[in-house]
């Protein structure tokens, strides 16, 4: 037992002080990396890099054994996969550079979240669709998450702009040039309209169902993300999460669930909005009464 402890004791005394200097570095590092993990999640670079990791763990495993052809041909490869690697992770590494260019030495890792723009966007959303579904006009919104929808806003027009009421309705008015597509909004400001979506696999759809709602049930099954549906037949008001549809929504029922699906649970500021936007609703309806009632006299 001594042997153990005084083995032990030399071990640790082979070892440097670790200092203060030391400390930080091992932190700031774990925060990068932590970072970094955070936006390969949020893109569709997860399977490869588990796909490096098994490589990874392949050449261990080859040199382990003492497998010289093989460790000849798996240090080759990564050898060369460091540049795969490079052409493969190009949109996520020029992004991440765009970003430190345009950012502060602060704000470069962290993802700067827009409440008050995801709230107007909610509020002018519910306006708009509450007057494309009088209207019978298709609509398909995607609200972006965690997972970033680059390759279906190549497929459209890039945008830059805060969400409008009247704006939307503009873009689906079925004589606007990019009424046929999506509208995808990433934290609270549209980024892409005419977007193409991957329409959905499941068999088991109601045929009631057209191409729109499947492309919004597909891009919910494909992602995280959040999407609103006008029906062009029906004008009825849908929204897919998780490849789940819920169908014939009130105004008021879907202001409440983007609100829950998108901004942070606090139930007084939900409840005031929540009126707030009764208040808009009711108001826009009365005065549609009233020039009703003025044309019948």
């Amino acid at each position: 037992m001594e042997q153990i402890i005084q083995r032990i004791q030399e071990t640790f005394m082979g070892f440097p002080p670790i200092g203060i200097a030391d400390i930080l570095d091992i932190l700031i590092m774990a925060f990068i990396f932590y970072k970094l993990l955070m936006i390969v999640r949020r893109t569709s670079s997860g399977q490869v890099m588990k796909g490096v990791l098994l490589v990874i763990v392949a050449f261990v495993v080859v040199s382990a054994f003492q497998l010289r052809m093989l460790s000849y041909l798996m240090g080759k490869v990564l050898e060369y996969g460091v540049l795969a690697l490079v052409i493969l992770f190009q949109p996520e590494i020029r992004r991440f550079l765009e970003q430190m260019g345009r950012s502060r030495i602060g704000s470069v890792f962290v993802r700067e979240e827009t409440p008050g723009e995801l709230e107007n966007a909610i509020t002018q959303t519910v306006l708009a669709y509450t007057d494309l579904s009088r209207t019978k006009t298709g609509a398909l919104m995607v609200f972006e998450r965690k997972n970033q929808l680059d390759d279906s806003i190549k497929t459209g027009t890039a945008l830059d702009c805060v969400v409008n009421a009247e704006l939307l309705k503009n873009i689906f008015w079925n004589k606007a040039p990019l009424h046929d597509g999506a509208v995808i909004v990433r934290g609270g400001r549209i980024v892409g309209a005419g977007c193409m979506l991957p329409l959905s696999g499941n068999v088991n759809l109601s045929r009631e169902l057209g191409m729109r709602h499947r492309a919004g049930i597909g891009a919910s099954e494909h992602s995280d993300a959040v999407v609103a549906i006008v029906s062009e037949e029906t004008g009825s008001i849908s929204v897919a999460v998780g490849g789940m549809l819920k169908r014939h929504l009130a105004p008021e029922t879907l202001d409440r669930l983007l609100r829950n699906e998108l901004l942070p649970q606090n139930d007084e500021s939900d409840k005031t909005k929540f009126n707030f936007l009764n208040i808009i609703l009711k108001s826009k309806k009365g005065e549609k009464a009233d020039v009703e009632e003025d044309k019948r006299q």
